[in-house]
């Protein structure tokens, strides 16, 4: 069996990992290699796998919880990847509220399957709407909890990737580098852009090497971090739109998006983050976000299109109680639908806080050192 290259790319929520990954996998396909991806979800009905697939890309999904609590399951769809298309590059999405991903991943992969796997050096994406704030030790809008996970996810990079380049300031770019410079010293810092694909030639390199990476072990109070996570409300919903006319579905996705984004903004609800896609049985979709409560809505894939009738799926990651958050949802998208001549089918909901995570393996030192 020939070795894969085990490529996982952390950050934040928001950070902007599908779009990195999406980018990435065009790029070594570009280059004749052969590509699969895993993604990670603390539920079921991930946006990020249905954008990934609708790309073209060869997808599976592990569900339910992080990758360090699903290790055996990461395995098996990195199998049933291999059954499939025989890839010699696997890109790996985990969770964004998810960390000490090195001590209970790649070591464990390094170890227990050195054989199969060449393990790539471990890039985390920075997300400069919230991370700014963390680091200037200002109010991000999530308790000092949910701050931990983030730097922690830094502390454990091989690289920090400044993702968003394009959208930052020269100055507020230099500062968020004086920044990683004096709180990581040790670790380098890239800045990119997953839209534009600026950067991408240097992260491509880096990713390249071998030598010693994924070594970082952390220091981490799972207390902290289980109540970080528990901090945040999570929603996957899908639902099944009829329109009454061809209607621009760039348009009303980004409308949904809008007011839901109002409504967390006015009741303080802070936004990790909050997608849609909508799906066209036809293969084609659209994707609009929003990455945290100060950024406004945007159409990030555009359809261009009007269509009659599609797939809907709502993914919210926000400082905020479930069911409000599940209610809040329903409200809006039923109020929007109505306004707009549309029958929405409801097809799943999920709304609940992650629960504490309990790893499948965790190593103290980092193997083959």
């Amino acid at each position: 069996m020939k070795q894969v290259r085990y490529i996982m790319l952390g950050g934040f929520l928001g950070a902007g990992k599908t779009t990195t990954i999406a980018r990435l996998a065009q790029q070594f396909i570009q280059k004749g290699h052969i590509v699969g991806v895993v993604t990670n979800d603390q539920a079921q009905d991930l946006v990020d796998t249905n954008n990934l697939r609708s790309q073209g890309l060869t997808v599976e999904e592990v569900p339910g919880a992080c990758f360090c609590c699903k290790f055996d399951e990461l395995i098996d769809k990195t199998k049933t990847l291999d059954a499939a298309t025989r890839p010699d590059i696997l890109l790996a999405e985990p969770v964004g509220s998810c960390t000490d991903l090195v001590a209970t991943v790649i070591q464990p992969l390094r170890d227990l399957y050195q054989d199969r796997f060449s393990i790539a050096p471990y890039a985390v994406l920075f997300k400069p709407s919230h991370g700014l704030r963390i680091l200037k030790n200002e109010s991000s809008g999530f308790s000092p909890k949910a701050a931990y996970i983030f730097r922690k996810q830094l502390e454990e990079a091989d690289l920090i990737v400044i993702n968003r380049k394009d959208e930052l300031e020269t100055e507020k770019l230099a500062e968020l580098q004086e920044l990683l410079a004096a709180q990581f010293p040790t670790t380098p810092h890239l800045a990119i852009s997953a839209k534009t694909g600026e950067g991408f030639q240097e992260l491509t390199e880096f990713l390249n090497q071998e030598g010693r990476f994924g070594q970082r072990i952390l220091e981490i109070d799972y207390d902290i971090y289980a109540a970080g996570e528990a901090e945040l409300g999570w929603l996957n919903s899908s639902v099944r739109a009829t329109f009454q006319h061809p209607t621009d579905i760039d348009a009303f996705i980004l409308e949904l998006v809008r007011r839901l984004h109002h409504q967390l903004v006015e009741v303080g609800a802070e936004i990790a983050h909050l997608k849609v896609i909508a799906m066209e049985d036809g293969g084609s979709f659209a994707v609009a976000n929003v990455v945290s409560s100060d950024d406004l809505p945007k159409v990030s894939l555009a359809a261009q299109q009007q269509w009659q009738e599609c797939d809907i799926v709502v993914n919210a990651r926000v400082a905020i109680d479930p069911e409000i958050l599940e209610k809040m949802v329903q409200e809006t998208l039923q109020t929007l639908a109505q306004q707009q001549d549309t029958t929405i089918d409801w097809r799943q909901t999920q709304s609940f806080r992650p629960g504490r995570p309990t790893p499948t393996h965790r190593y103290d030192s980092a193997v083959n050192s």
